[in-house]
């Protein structure tokens, strides 16, 4: 990458990671979707890198969650929020009083593991019915996938993009794979509402390309569990940094002198 930018001179290099890091070490504890377990990230880079002075690793939805409050669009002020990243997997950046929540473990916010449908799906954790696996970007393409095994000669989609495609030139099995996602979707997102009780919760991913197809039945699922939930004045949006926003969030990690106040809460 350096090599294609030209000769500058790099003060910092950020990494976002897909799993539980402890951003105090530069160490991604574990990423299951990429086979990694105790990564010293921090280590790998600076060996490539050693004239570098600030190295940086942080979870994706963390990085995000940060690229939103001081690079976004929506000028939040919000000091209570949710970031939402949707992808292979599912992960949440959760900012409590305006400070990004690490956890114990460091794992505050890997939510695609929660139980949202009791005796639900095998899931690769040892878990049956997370909510990884309804409302990950996967789930929409092997419900279309399934419901296509019926008509003759008709290509499997291989993507989400196969499946939005297929629900703008008005697939009706696509359509219905896209509102039974964001009804999964909406479900979670009631679910954290209700512990974290946040201002605001930024969804990232995929689903943002589709939001006018989606957000209604989001936001109707999310309020629909129970009068209380109902009564909730948590507003729901895409992201505003649709272009790689974990990689914006990476990278503001590395600017020390915007980052003076950052913080991590425990």
């Amino acid at each position: 990458m350096r090599s294609t930018l030209g000769p500058h001179e790099y003060h910092g290099i950020g990494a976002s990671v897909a799993g539980i890091v402890d951003s105090s070490k530069s160490l991604v504890i574990h990423a299951a979707n990429l086979g990694w377990s105790r990564v010293d990230l921090g280590t790998v880079i600076r060996d490539l890198a050693p004239k570098v002075e600030t190295v940086a690793v942080e979870n994706d939805a963390k990085a995000s969650a940060l690229a939103e409050m001081l690079l976004g669009k929506h000028n939040i002020l919000a000091p209570n929020l949710i970031y939402l990243l949707l992808g292979a997997g599912i992960g949440a950046g959760i900012m409590v009083h305006g400070r990004i929540l690490s956890g114990t473990m460091h794992a505050a916010g890997e939510v695609g593991h929660m139980t949202v449908v009791d005796g639900g799906e095998q899931c690769q954790c040892g878990n049956k019915g997370c909510w990884e696996l309804y409302a990950s970007e996967r789930a929409p393409v092997k419900w279309f996938a399934a419901a296509r095994q019926s008509i003759p000669g008709a290509h499997p989609p291989q993507s989400i993009s196969d499946v939005v495609d297929a629900a703008r030139a008005g697939d009706d099995d696509a359509l219905n794979a896209l509102r039974l996602w964001a009804q999964h979707i909406g479900v979670g997102i009631g679910d954290m509402i209700s512990i974290l009780d946040p201002e605001v919760v930024i969804v990232g991913g995929p689903i943002t390309q589709i939001w006018d197809m989606v957000s209604d039945e989001i936001n109707s699922s999310a309020r629909g569990r129970g009068a209380f939930t109902k009564q909730r004045a948590t507003t729901i949006l895409p992201t505003s940094l649709p272009d790689s926003p974990a990689l914006l969030g990476a990278a503001a990690l590395c600017i020390r002198k915007v980052f003076a106040d950052y913080r991590i809460a425990t």
